[in-house]
């Protein structure tokens, strides 16, 4: 892994150092995951699932693409994921806050593709 690309995770919010520390300072190790990660079908799965307001299937989704990007270090995709996870948490169509679950979408998106372009460089 190159210096400019922990770089520019780092300032765009990602926890380089704490994750370089649980992958016992294997930065190819950590590059191999990163690379991993964009190729992901968690996200995918989120938003076309959110699209067909499958609310149940789209918790899932949220819910694990919050824990690949916890273990990453990429928290500022873990946030709206987290977000996303607690507005979906055991709702029905109806009791879904569809406001809510647009922003934190709309910021999910918004750095989930700033990521994918930092790690294809």
């Amino acid at each position: 892994m190159d210096e400019m690309l922990k770089q520019r995770l780092a300032e765009n919010g990602a926890d380089v150092e704490g994750t370089l520390h649980r992958f016992m300072g294997n930065e190819a190790l950590f590059l191999k995951f990163l690379l991993k990660f964009k190729d992901d079908m968690n996200y995918r799965g989120l938003l076309d699932s959110l699209d067909g307001e499958k609310y149940e299937e789209a918790f899932k989704y949220a819910h694990t693409l919050k824990g690949v990007s916890a273990n990453l270090g990429l928290d500022p995709i873990g946030r709206p994921a987290s977000a996303l996870t607690e507005l979906l948490r055991g709702k029905t169509v109806a009791e879904v806050d569809q406001e809510q679950v647009a922003a934190q979408r709309a910021e999910l998106e918004e750095t989930y593709e700033l990521f994918v372009k930092l790690i294809e460089g």
